[in-house]
């Protein structure tokens, strides 16, 4: 099964890469099998049987969640710099994460980043140290709900 995930990535990326000539599709094909003999000993991954209902999930609940979190930050952080007083809080604060795989806790980490006013500077363990421009939050467990509580909970659906 890892040789087969690891040829169907590395020859869909490929066909994303070029042309869809039959000589492209043999020549991809080709390349692609002797990257997967080479890589197949380097890579540690797995391609889950319940992988189409993650992407759903992952399309259709967490995508327009992300997005609007986006648009609010966006509007937040514009609303902060046209203020005469900026008004700011920053900090940086330890937010313990429930995601227990690498991807999962990259992915939220890449989402805190990615919304205006946040930045993930590290993570440790089950910690993700981030940067943020106005600190609401009293405590860890309020400043974990305020920046990944949203993302978080449709993450620990789709990863866990």
């Amino acid at each position: 099964m890892k040789y087969f995930a690891t040829f169907i990535v590395l020859f869909v990326i490929y066909l994303f890469l070029t042309s869809f000539t039959l000589y492209e599709i043999i020549l991809g094909g080709t390349v692609s099998a002797v990257l997967t003999v080479l890589l197949v000993k380097l890579v540690n991954y797995q391609i889950d049987i319940l992988l189409p209902v993650k992407l759903v999930k992952f399309l259709f609940i967490y995508l327009p969640v992300f997005i609007w979190k986006l648009i609010l930050a966006n509007f937040d952080v514009a609303k902060r710099v046209l203020s005469p007083k900026i008004p700011l809080n920053p900090g940086i604060v330890k937010i313990q994460t429930d995601l227990k795989g690498d991807f999962g806790k990259l992915t939220l980490a890449n989402s805190i980043t990615l919304t205006p006013g946040t930045l993930s500077i590290d993570i440790i363990d089950d910690y993700i140290y981030v940067h943020a421009i106005d600190i609401k939050g009293h405590n860890a467990e309020e400043n974990k709900t305020l920046i990944s509580g949203p993302f978080e909970k449709i993450l620990g659906g789709i990863f866990k």
